[in-house]
């Protein structure tokens, strides 16, 4: 290839910048390139503006919710991923990591418990935290991208002086629509008595305890101007309660807009019926554990005045009792299009651990129930799972109201299934 640009910039002077850049542009120098293969990739502030090279630009085809690329080799003809340019760049923070040990799905005495497990890049696990106790306005950091789960993480920083050292900075699910700048709060022991003021808003309410309270006579209701004074009493008693009751609404009314925030926690009692929550726990002190994966949610049905439990529907139709004092996190989980990617090869589901699954068919006789015998053969028998019990809907427990006695307490409706879930019910 140079022997060739060699004679053509001979033969023709006038092109001899052109033919210089070109073999610039095809070989670039040795130092260069040694230099840079011994360069360690360490991710550092200054590469944050490093622009992507132009050969991914190239193959990328950026849509408006999905990532692909043009198929030049078929591992990425089918790939596709959500488009997160929000994400940040680099490493994690150092002091809110582990390493992650794995084990390859077995147990300690080295029988494999958990199969299609082994492999994989290493990992480090991220610290969440998913209780949110510290009060205060936390800043929002940045949006990560987390390995061990599905949804993104939020870094966060407390505003609070009094926080040193690893208490300034934690993890927490990130919700829809979070960003770096925003701010939220924990209000999981209770709201601050003097938190609209902080914002400037002053409420003044005037209880019925002061309004002057009506004579009893002892007399017929005649129009008299003893009985004139008992209803212009009454009247004014009448007033003063409404009012009291619209600025005690008007209060509750401002709490619920200052607080009703994405990323904010609540106790369930504080929220309203029909909004939608994440990371819910399940007792008053404990961590935050149903609705945590990307784009999960759960939604407060019913808040009864001084009940016990709050009505909760899950995302698979669920709906069950939850203790009043339990806390959520206010909005949907993040990276909702997650359940629409493509691998687009077998090698990242190795990437990311997952070993390949083989069909019981293809297995022999000792190894799986579906083994064996001359060619495609079932034995005439109904599908089951590696250890025999029916693996296409036949129900092998049966949770809550139907189940045995007292055997879920807390499940109001159990989530629909077969001809309720496909709607022919």
């Amino acid at each position: 290839m140079f022997a060739a640009l060699r004679r053509t910039c001979l033969a023709a002077p006038s092109t001899v910048q052109r033919c210089s850049s070109s073999l610039t542009a095809t070989a670039p120098p040795a130092a260069f390139s040694r230099s840079h293969s011994s360069r360690r990739t360490y991710v550092t502030e200054i590469w944050k503006n490093t622009k992507s090279s132009e050969l991914g630009a190239a193959l990328a085809r950026t849509k408006d919710l999905y990532k692909t690329y043009k198929p030049i080799t078929p591992s990425i003809r089918h790939l596709r991923r959500p488009l997160n340019p929000h994400l940040y760049a680099g490493r994690p923070l150092r002091s809110l990591t582990l390493p992650k040990r794995k084990n390859g799905g077995r147990n300690g005495h080295g029988i494999i418990t958990v199969r299609h497990r082994g492999g994989g890049h290493k990992q480090r696990i991220r610290l969440i935290d998913y209780k949110r106790e510290a009060p205060g306005i936390h800043d929002v950091v940045r949006i990560e991208y987390d390995p061990n789960r599905s949804a993104h993480i939020a870094l966060l920083h407390n505003r609070d002086p009094k926080s040193v050292g690893d208490q300034k900075w934690s993890y927490i699910i990130a919700t829809e629509g979070m960003r770096a700048g925003d701010e939220v709060q924990s209000f999981r022991q209770g709201i601050p008595a003097d938190f609209l003021e902080s914002y400037g808003i002053h409420t003044t309410t005037t209880t019925s305890a002061h309004a002057p309270k009506p004579r009893k006579s002892k007399g017929s209701q005649d129009s008299t101007p003893q009985s004139r004074e008992e209803a212009a009493a009454a009247a004014e008693a009448e007033a003063v309660a409404a009012a009291a009751a619209s600025a005690q609404n008007l209060a509750l009314g401002l709490l619920r807009s200052m607080t009703l925030k994405p990323g904010n926690v609540l106790p369930l009692h504080l929220i309203p019926p029909g909004t939608v929550i994440n990371t819910v726990s399940l007792t008053p002190t404990g961590p935050g554990i149903l609705c945590r994966s990307a784009g999960a949610f759960g939604q407060v049905v019913a808040v009864e005045e001084g009940a016990k439990y709050v009505q909760v529907r899950l995302q698979s139709g669920e709906v069950r009792k939850i203790l009043r004092d339990c806390c959520a996190t206010i909005g949907k989980v993040s990276n909702p299009l997650w359940k629409n990617r493509s691998l687009g090869k077998a090698g990242r589901s190795r990437w990311l651990g997952i070993r390949p699954s083989v069909r019981g068919m293809a297995m022999n006789a000792n190894d799986h129930p579906h083994g064996g015998g001359r060619g495609k053969s079932k034995s005439n028998k109904h599908p089951v799972s590696i250890w025999g019990w029916g693996t296409k809907g036949t129900r092998t427990r049966k949770p809550g109201p139907k189940g045995p006695k007292n055997s879920n307490k807390m499940v109001i409706r159990e989530r629909p299934r077969g001809k309720e879930k496909r709607g022919l019910a």
